[in-house]
């Protein structure tokens, strides 16, 4: 067997988890079946009772997502894989497998606003409590933990703000209270980022963005030491079924082996956009890691190897000026997802975030008038003259 660990990354994302059949073919198999066959009854019995390894079902076996596990976990240098059908069902597996009722979470104010209402009104229902802190205030994290806290959780670069958490300081205070600390590492993909080799002890993705590339497919995964992940994630996956599909898997497989290209792609797409916002005099303030302006942007040099794709900004004018700007684009598409090719706008207040509250939005910066611009891979002289478009006519 190979050890891709000795391999780079560029070559584990193209090559690693892969196993041939007998047909000898040369792109990854997609295996779209309900259920495997043994060669007989003891078999079966085996691997049910987990003497023999093998698959068995596809709600938790299947041939083509572990190539996707194997390969992202490869990339993370990570020990396993699970993948998930959603990123949601990665944070929820993960959560369902580590937390046990009157556990309590502390996590970033600054995550995705579904993230938050998972916290709050689906965990919170079966006796979890969650606390929100400041994502940088390392203060803040310290005197939220209490003695039963267990898990630590946040997105850096957080959502859509971009700001930059320092993921060994926030480890090692995890540690320090025998807590787990789980980093959504969406936006960097281990390409710009790796949490685990940073002291982290779990990564969730949603494969649906970055990791696909395109826009084609919904997909989640935990990445992870074998202790938790093999064990109680994936108990999980198997009993409550949050599973990937067969054919995502493959899509999820196949964006892998340009995830390296597209990410340093979209970076200088985004470095450059967000440099042309700052000279526009209807915007007020612009959100990238790679300005010299943003607070943690040090600390994104030493941690990251770019800055990613995202970029946010608040219109002078509040929530008409920034819908405004957005309604005025001739190309861009109107829709909250990110990470494709193409590049995508939205207003955050009243999409990705619209069911926190008003004082959760607050607490989180983000403001009436804020759009968030997930660039693509377009001229970037394009995506700049079709924001024009919108801001000339403020």
């Amino acid at each position: 067997m190979i050890d891709w660990q000795t391999y780079g990354p560029k070559t584990r994302a193209i090559r690693a988890g892969q196993v041939r059949s007998h047909e000898g073919e040369h792109s990854e198999l997609i295996v779209p079946t309900s259920s495997f066959v043994f060669d007989d009854a003891a078999q079966a019995a085996a691997r049910f009772a987990h003497k023999e390894e093998g698959n068995i079902y596809s709600r938790f076996t299947n041939p083509t997502v572990r190539t996707f596990e194997e390969r992202l976990a490869a990339l993370e240098e990570g020990e396993q894989c699970i993948a998930t059908s959603s990123g949601m069902a990665a944070i929820l597996s993960t959560c369902l497998g580590v937390l046990k009722t009157g556990d309590h979470i502390v996590a970033s104010q600054s995550i995705f606003g579904t993230t938050v209402n998972l916290f709050n009104t689906i965990l919170g229902k079966f006796g979890v409590e969650t606390t929100f802190v400041e994502l940088t205030d390392i203060n803040a994290w310290q005197a939220a933990i209490k003695s039963n806290t267990r898990l630590l959780f946040l997105e850096t670069p957080s959502n859509p703000l971009t700001t930059i958490a320092d993921i060994r300081q926030l480890a090692d205070l995890a540690h320090e209270n025998d807590c787990l600390l789980v980093v959504d590492n969406c936006f960097c993909t281990p390409v710009l980022q790796q949490p685990l080799k940073l002291g982290a002890d779990l990564i969730v993705h949603s494969a649906t963005k970055y990791l696909d590339g395109q826009g084609r497919c919904m997909g989640g995964a935990v990445v992870g030491p074998k202790s938790i992940v093999g064990t109680d994630i994936y108990a999980i996956l198997r009993n409550a079924g949050p599973t990937m599909s067969p054919f995502n898997a493959w899509v999820f497989i196949k964006g892998l082996e340009t995830l390296n290209i597209r990410m340093k792609a979209h970076c200088d797409n985004a470095m450059q956009f967000a440099t042309w916002l700052t000279q526009q005099d209807a915007i007020e303030k612009v959100y990238y890691p790679g300005l010299t302006s943003h607070p943690q942007h040090q600390l994104a040099q030493q941690q990251q190897q770019g800055f990613g794709g995202i970029v946010a900004f608040d219109v002078k004018g509040g929530r008409e000026a920034a819908w405004h700007v957005i309604d005025n684009t001739e190309f861009l598409s109107i829709t909250a997802n990110l990470g494709d090719t193409k590049t995508t706008i939205t207003h955050p207040a009243t999409t990705t975030h619209g069911r926190l509250t008003p004082e959760q939005r607050d607490a989180a910066g983000i403001k009436d008038g804020l759009v968030r611009i997930s660039v693509g891979l377009e001229d970037v002289e394009d995506i700049q003259k079709d924001v024009q478009k919108g801001l000339a006519s403020l």
